[in-house]
């Protein structure tokens, strides 16, 4: 009977709990709004916070300069594995200058810009087509002369150009291809080049030295043309960026031009005007910039995070 009693103690105990508990519930769901704001963040709503990107949602455009070809649809995988609400039409990848016109042309047909030259990036600017606010430079490059794999061709500086070992030299178009303009920055260092430059930065009355004058292509129409010239032994040489030289089977590095032959080689990226995902757009920007991982894929594929570049801050000039 003891035992009997004691569980009818405890069996009672448990229900006054249970009634006490109920009243709680209901004096709290009654509370004023502010009582609860006040209160300190759950464990779950702390998580949920810390998440919040993967509960957005969006498809983002992207115009990228024609180099980041392989890097970036791999940094663009790896961001949407972490936020799964957010994919990618098909990047378009070309030359910055054809991307700046179409951009242009088509103010929403993309939500991310990233040129391979602060040049082309002040030309969207001009344009309208960019949110100045969001812009920052990403990444920096080098410029290299390259060969076919197995060439016997030997450069150890630009003036070696001159020679008779060399016949066929292929750069990018100055106006549309910044690899191209860059090289033509090179070869003035060198002697090699004159030209005027207006005031946009458009390019014009190019006159090369005689000794390479008979060896230029007349401009290919972006920096993966060039690499495809020195593949198929088109030309035996040609400048484009260290980026190139992993993404490109066929080419390997002949000489990297000296870094005060041409200016600085920097990527900016910002969020256009007329995207209607522009946080989406800025927060895949920041990403790429600081992610441990998205940073060590553009590092495999030769890319530098640039001086000073912060996803945090723009540094639009």
């Amino acid at each position: 009977m003891k035992r009997k009693n004691v569980i009818r103690a405890i069996a009672c105990g448990l229900a006054a709990v249970a009634l006490a508990g109920a009243l709680v519930a209901c004096s709290s769901s009654g509370s004023s709004s502010s009582s609860s704001t006040s209160a300190a963040p759950s464990a779950s709503t702390s998580t949920a916070a810390s998440t919040s990107t993967s509960t957005k949602s969006a498809k983002l455009t992207i115009f990228a300069a024609n180099s980041l070809q392989k890097a970036l649809p791999e940094v663009q995988a790896l961001y949407t594995k972490q936020n799964p609400g957010v994919t990618f039409n098909d990047t378009q990848f070309e030359a910055s200058g054809t991307l700046v016109s179409k951009l242009k042309d088509a103010p929403d047909s993309a939500d991310i810009l990233i040129c391979a030259s602060k040049a082309t990036m002040d030309t969207a600017s001009t344009n309208g087509s960019i949110d100045d606010s969001s812009r920052y430079d990403m990444f920096n490059n080098d410029l290299v002369i390259c060969t076919a794999t197995g060439s016997s061709i030997k450069i150890t500086s630009v003036n070696d150009l001159t020679t008779d070992a060399i016949t066929s030299i292929a750069i990018g178009e100055p106006n549309a291809v910044p690899a191209g303009k860059y090289a033509l920055q090179t070869l003035k260092s060198a002697g090699l080049v004159t030209y005027d430059t207006a005031d946009d930065g458009t390019i014009s009355n190019i006159v090369y030295a005689d000794s390479i004058a008979n060896k230029m292509n007349a401009g290919a129409d972006k920096v993966g043309t060039v690499a495809k010239y020195v593949q198929d032994g088109t030309c035996q040489v040609g400048f484009v960026y260290t980026s190139d030289i992993y993404r490109y089977d066929g080419i390997t590095t002949a000489f990297t031009t000296p870094a005060d032959s041409h200016k600085t080689i920097v990527y900016p990226g910002a969020v256009t005007k007329a995207s209607k995902n522009a946080d989406v757009a800025s927060d895949f920007l920041k990403f790429c910039t600081t992610n441990a991982d998205a940073l060590k894929i553009f590092s495999n594929y030769g890319f530098e995070i640039a001086s000073g570049s912060s996803a945090s801050t723009s540094t639009a000039k």
